[in-house]
């Protein structure tokens, strides 16, 4: 491949990784959110969340992108492609993600809440001194392992149009008639984003256990 090639790749590489960001930001504090709520239980809001959470893991997420972007228009609602594609992302890894924080919340031990309360510890200073930084630390793993499979499933969002790592390779292949350097080309870009981020749970991992010594 020639220089132009590498460059565009690049350009398909960084679009890649800004949206997916995003969605990853938003959806692990939507995530966060809508796991607490349901922890609440309140009679109305748990069984729609319940119901969006088993929607959103169920949906493709190219039927949840295309539904998205093609439907906002008939709705009067002004939504460009990229908007479309970090919401259509965030829907549905904030669905998974809060399963994961769910999961962590409950996996609390009850010894632990009754011993802290029992000691005039107020709701608020346990969950934010002992809770949530033990729920953080149990579902780091879980919620990287999301943000990976976020980042391998993003080529969806070319379905509306936006030129990701992976639509970029689909023309340079047209173009060159040459698909495999391009695709070993995009097929190590993605691997150095998520090893990156593999690296960066490794040491916020290490930095966590430090801090819980």
């Amino acid at each position: 491949m020639n220089a132009q090639a590498w460059w565009l790749l690049l350009e398909g590489a960084y679009t890649t990784l800004w949206i997916s960001a995003a969605a990853i930001g938003l959806g692990v504090v939507s995530g966060l959110i809508i796991a607490l709520a349901r922890m609440a239980r309140l009679p109305v809001l748990d069984p729609l969340l319940a119901g969006y959470v088993s929607f959103a893991r169920a949906t493709p997420l190219v039927t949840l992108t295309l539904f998205l972007f093609l439907s906002a228009p008939t709705l009067g609602i002004e939504m460009n492609r990229y908007v479309a594609a970090i919401l259509a992302l965030t829907l549905n890894t904030a669905a998974f993600n809060a399963e994961i924080w769910r999961s962590a919340f409950l996996g609390f031990s009850r010894e632990q809440r009754e011993a802290a309360l029992s000691c005039g510890m107020t709701p608020w200073v346990l969950f934010s001194r002992i809770q949530f930084p033990q729920v953080m630390i149990s579902s780091l793993p879980g919620l990287v392992n999301e943000m990976s499979f976020l980042i391998k499933a993003s080529p969806a969002i070319a379905v509306i149009g936006i030129v990701d790592l992976t639509r970029v390779t689909n023309r340079i292949t047209s173009v060159t008639y040459e698909p495999l350097p391009p695709i070993l080309a995009a097929a190590l870009l993605y691997m150095l984003i998520i090893g990156c981020l593999l690296k960066l749970q490794s040491i916020a991992e290490r930095k966590a256990n430090r801090l819980a010594m």
